[in-house]
């Protein structure tokens, strides 16, 4: 019996009471084993457990006790997403990632639980389709973040262990960048952001984008609100005068040369960021546009 439920069976009397403070409204269903909350703070909060979403009409109480992960400032791009997630990844996700914040050495973005399980959803199908996907800088990537390396390989483990789903070791590489991608930087945290401004440099970054691939991009894509993000911490440390600096040298010259018609994309970004910004993209900056670009456009067969 859990603590709630003999709580409740040894005071009768005050069960309408003590059923309110350990509950949550529950304001729409996203599927049957996801609904969107409201927190005693009137926070919106996306809360997973088993069955939560099956039945009953909305706003309704949900008790705590069937409420096995919550996620807090998930956007309704996000929401939309995980409605269409398997439950099963997202909770997955969800410990392991819990696990893995732990073992790096800065924090990870309010989206990177949201962002893994869609990363391993994504891996599980073709897995199942035997579609494989090759990685080149596989090695880079072991060489240059080894720790999130390391966090992937024990995500690839556990994946097979709990769920079953065996992934291809190309994968490590993939989820470690994911984690790579989904970091926080401190630098950027406390600037106030001139919407206006960044909501033109994500237009005209994209612009270029579509001239050079001949493509049209989904705004509403979630790989374009994940690039959107990115862009808005590069936004930031442009305003700040800051920038991304370290030993990534042998990786950036690998993407280039394994994907040189994004590289030439990126170097016309440079010059739009030099020319509108005044400001110098280095290195580690062009090597992580590369990297947000390439998701883009592979879902486009390029």
């Amino acid at each position: 019996m859990t603590a709630i439920a003999l709580l409740l069976a040894i005071m009768p009397f005050s069960v309408s009471v003590l059923e309110r403070r350990f509950t949550m409204l529950a304001i729409k269903k996203l599927n049957n084993n996801a609904v969107l909350c409201r927190d005693g703070q009137g926070r919106d909060v996306i809360a997973m457990g088993r069955g939560v979403g099956f039945s009953g009409d909305f706003p309704r109480e949900l008790p705590l006790s069937k409420i096995e992960h919550t996620f807090y400032d998930i956007d309704p791009k996000g929401q939309d997403v995980m409605r269409d997630l398997p439950s099963d990844i997202v909770m997955f996700a969800a410990k392991v990632m819990d696990i893995v914040a732990n073992e790096l050495p800065y924090d990870l973005s309010t989206n990177a639980t949201l962002f893994m399980a869609d990363h391993l959803s994504f891996a599980v199908a073709r897995a199942q389709k035997g579609v494989r996907i090759a990685t080149p800088l596989a090695y880079e990537v072991r060489e240059t973040y080894p720790k999130e390396y390391k966090a992937a390989q024990f995500i690839v483990m556990r994946l097979e262990k709990e769920l079953g789903e065996r992934l291809p070791k190309d994968e490590i590489a993939s989820i470690a960048m994911n984690l790579v991608n989904a970091r926080v930087v401190e630098a950027v945290k406390a600037t106030a952001e001139p919407t206006k401004q960044f909501d033109d440099m994500l237009e005209d970054v994209i612009e270029i984008l579509e001239s050079d691939f001949r493509i049209i991009v989904d705004r509403d894509s979630f790989d374009f609100t994940r690039f959107a993000t990115h862009l808005r911490y590069l936004f930031k440390r442009i305003q700040a005068g800051e920038s991304l600096n370290s030993a990534n040298m042998q990786m950036y010259k690998n993407f280039r040369e394994e994907f040189p018609q994004l590289a030439e994309c990126v170097k016309h970004i440079g010059s739009y960021c030099r020319e509108t910004w005044d400001a110098t993209l280095s290195e580690e900056e062009e090597l992580y546009l590369m990297i947000h670009l390439n998701r883009i456009i592979s879902k486009k067969g390029l």
